[in-house]
């Protein structure tokens, strides 16, 4: 798992990532365990991340799991049930709740934005 700084700065560097999600302008919560991070999106692009501090303060969607589930989706090679966020929603491994309408008309950009963090073969 990379740091949230390098997350960001490889989503923000895809291309491809940027302009599938250029009509996207929102905020959505992120859970990694107990922290909840705010994920401030414009044309595709996150241009911040907040931790949440204040519990009244959230996005428009969340989407969270405990840190041990997180780290397995970001393997390189995932194992079966850790592969995609809805087969970990499946397994119950993740939450997502809130307006899904964004999420769902947007769900490829969002599975790249969340699986860009996995480890590189480098």
């Amino acid at each position: 798992m990379q740091s949230i700084e390098k997350w960001i700065n490889e989503i923000n560097s895809n291309d491809r990532l940027v302009e599938k999600g250029r009509w996207i302008n929102l905020t959505f919560t992120f859970g990694i365990g107990q922290n909840d991070y705010l994920f401030e999106i414009v044309e595709g692009k996150v241009i911040s991340t907040t931790k949440r501090t204040i519990l009244t303060r959230s996005g428009t969607f969340k989407i969270q799991g405990e840190r041990n589930a997180w780290e397995k989706h970001w393997l390189i090679s995932p194992p079966r049930d850790y592969h995609d966020i809805f087969a970990m929603l499946a397994k119950k491994l993740i939450i997502i709740d809130g307006n899904l309408t964004p999420f769902m008309q947007n769900l490829q950009y969002f599975k790249d934005l969340i699986s860009s963090n996995r480890q590189s073969k480098n």
